[in-house]
């Protein structure tokens, strides 16, 4: 595979320093002059690449330099560009910002994939200022393309032609873009971050109206022909050679049912699409509205917010019977996060409990700190993720807690990380594994192949 997709990165100074608002405004700008584009997201996240998703059209994809390869990310990268006409790239919190110096960070994502940098610079309450700011992160690391700057929060005319004048003066890189302080620049907000597109779509009014404005906004204080004009301006990029997307027979036969509803839709779609390249058909399903899981091989619930669906989710008895009599036959599943919530025994959250599946001996709750941070670790028995001993790299995002009983089986040893309890994750009952790790198959290579070898090896007809 080899790219010459046009390209930019957007980055800011800090972390709320506008970027993905105005990602999404450039992302409908660009696709409403005709173009097909594709967007990335830097580091793992699921919530702003769905905005990304929905308003380009393609799934937005995840560069991640800590837990993916060199050539993993150059892949991903490829593999999703592939017949798009413009790729634009979100970074994550500052610039620099990373694990360990470069590993991790936005600047890794923009080097590696040799890709033009327009800077977000949140301009509140300074102007001469913003050149000081724009000259330090452009001296900082030379090896980076700076060929823009968007002003953002501007209170007046008068303030952004002053810090235009200064940046063009002493950093000498245009401002390609200024926008003014506007309420209409926001979106709704919970407690990891935006409310997720689905959600936003079918339980907010107005949510279209506010992302449409968002577009008039960006599109009015951005030179759109001239980001269009740095992205033609990237240099193409070597050919790579395919490893991650390749078709296998590991899957065939085997249908996975995907929890995908309101309150489950946190995924990767390269999970997804891998288990489809091993032959695989994913089934979604909805926990929150169907009555009983489709006639599948194995189950797959994903992240989101089932504390904000609880009642509806405990009201359908129907759905928890069913992945009661599922565990029962031991059918495989696996459950990330807000999945590992769901099959617990409650969720009590600002004072309501609510029953859920029963099938993991704990309950969750809202925890007294919001956990983000990488994981890794080992498989510390055969599960439906793979055999003891093998290495295992993620993610966790959440601001829960599981109150776990005593005696509880972990599938996972986490040597980085909070886990569930005590450095353990992944509660293993049978073929049930359900953790706060988030999986990658960039990161733990193995997980495709592992979860359909299960699903194929516990194949049963149905009932």
């Amino acid at each position: 595979m080899a790219s010459d997709c046009p390209r930019v990165l957007i980055a800011g100074d800090r972390s709320s320093s506008g970027k993905t608002t105005i990602v999404a405004g450039l992302l409908s700008a660009l696709r409403g002059k005709g173009f097909s584009v594709q967007p990335f997201k830097v580091a793992m996240d699921y919530i702003d690449p769905s905005y990304h998703s929905w308003i380009t059209g393609r799934s937005c994809r995840n560069l991640d330099g800590y837990l993916m390869k060199e050539e993993a990310v150059r892949e991903i990268y490829a593999h999703a560009a592939e017949k798009a006409d413009i790729a634009v790239i979100e970074g994550v919190r500052g610039l620099y910002e990373g694990y360990d110096g470069d590993l991790g960070s936005t600047a890794q994502i923009a080097k590696l994939l040799r890709t033009p940098v327009i800077f977000v610079v949140d301009a509140r309450s300074i102007t001469r200022s913003c050149a000081a700011l724009v000259k330090g992160y452009m001296d900082y690391d030379p090896q980076l393309q700076f060929k823009g700057v968007i002003l953002n929060k501007v209170g007046s005319d008068r303030h952004a032609e002053k810090a235009k004048r200064e940046i063009q003066r002493y950093a000498g890189v245009d401002v390609v873009g200024v926008i003014r302080r506007n309420e209409d620049m926001h979106l709704a907000m919970r407690h990891l971050g935006l409310v997720p597109v689905l959600e936003g779509k079918t339980r907010h009014e107005g949510f279209a109206d506010r992302v449409a404005r968002i577009r008039e906004i960006v599109e009015d204080g951005i030179d759109l022909g001239r980001i269009i004009e740095i992205a033609r301006g990237a240099e193409p990029l070597p050919e790579v050679q395919p490893d991650l997307y390749r078709r296998t027979l590991v899957g065939e036969g085997v249908r996975i049912g995907v929890a995908r509803d309101e309150a489950f839709n946190f995924y990767y779609r390269d999970n997804l699409e891998m288990m489809e390249l091993a032959g695989a058909e994913v089934v979604p399903y909805s926990p929150m509205h169907d009555k009983a899981l489709p006639d599948v091989d194995g189950i797959y619930i994903g992240g989101g917010y089932p504390e904000i669906y609880a009642r509806e989710l405990s009201e359908n008895a129907g759905m928890l019977r069913s992945l009661e009599l599922a565990h029962e036959r031991d059918l495989p599943m696996y459950a990330e996060c807000g999945g590992l919530m769901y099959l617990g025994r409650e969720i009590e959250w600002d004072g309501e409990r609510q029953e859920m599946a029963g099938l993991v001996p704990g309950k969750a709750r809202r925890g007294e700190v919001r956990v983000v941070s990488y994981v890794h670790g080992r498989l510390a028995r055969d599960c439906a993720l793979g055999s003891a001993g093998e290495a295992i790299m993620g993610h966790e995002f959440h601001h829960s807690e599981m109150l776990m009983d005593e005696g509880v089986d972990y599938a996972i040893r986490l040597e980085r990380g909070r886990g569930i309890k005590g450095g353990w994750d992944g509660v293993c009952q049978g073929n049930m594994v359900a953790s706060y790790t988030h999986i990658h198959s960039a990161s733990f290579r193995g997980f495709p192949a592992n979860f359909l070898g299960a699903c194929k090896a516990r194949q049963w007809p149905s009932p």
